[in-house]
């Protein structure tokens, strides 16, 4: 197992890599600032501060992106409480959640169990519940989160007078909703929605996969 000394490299680190995406990003792009868990959330990746990965990790609470609609895991802030380590307890298994987004959609770097794309970003789409590769890694997905493409992959999935909504949901929240997406009766216009933890979205939305077959 490295030490801290090991992981956290002061000379070619990514955190410039990571300003710059939120400065030349076409949405709003927040970096929080780290909690006093960075340290022990490094040293439980075991991932250097030379990676993408690690600078998030170390070097941020967290990044809310686009009005909070994505939210990248770091080491945790009180926007956003949860830390990368933590947050996978328990629900991760040859993945890593990273990231996850306001409709109850899911990111996660994959490790040999969701395909064999070790290394390729996943997304556990609400309006499927099914696993798609993004067929990029964790670096290009930020690069990606920072540009119209954002706007462009979540088309079918906002609805007039997102923005507005987003003020009454925080980032431990996502929108769950009735009709589910993944339903012929369901659509973001359509179905009824309400904030849910989400931890409880993710809990529901891998029973349902288990109980659906999907």
């Amino acid at each position: 197992m490295r030490t801290l000394e090991d992981l956290i490299d002061t000379k070619d680190a990514a955190r410039p890599l990571v300003r710059e995406r939120a400065q030349g990003a076409s949405h709003p792009f927040e970096i929080l600032a780290p909690s006093e868990d960075q340290n022990r959330v490094l040293l439980a990746l075991q991932v250097t501060t030379r990676s993408t990965m690690g600078a998030v990790a170390y070097e941020t609470g967290g990044l809310l992106i686009d009005h909070g609609w994505l939210r990248v895991l770091g080491s945790g802030h009180p926007k956003l409480a949860r830390n990368i380590v933590d947050w996978n307890k328990g629900r991760s298994s040859g993945f890593l959640l990273v990231a996850d987004d306001v409709v109850g959609g899911f990111f996660a770097l994959n490790g040999g169990g969701l395909g064999d794309d070790a290394g390729a970003m996943y997304y556990w789409a609400p309006d499927t519940l099914a696993w798609e590769s993004l067929e990029i890694g964790y670096s290009d997905f930020l690069g990606w989160a920072s540009t119209d493409r954002l706007q462009a992959f979540y088309a079918d999935l906002r609805w007039s007078g997102w923005e507005a909504d987003m003020k009454s949901v925080g980032a431990d929240q996502c929108f769950s909703f009735y009709p589910f997406l993944w339903t012929k009766e369901g659509s973001v216009q359509a179905s009824a929605r309400k904030a849910v933890s989400i931890a409880e979205q993710y809990a529901l939305n891998k029973e349902l996969a288990t109980t659906t077959g999907k």
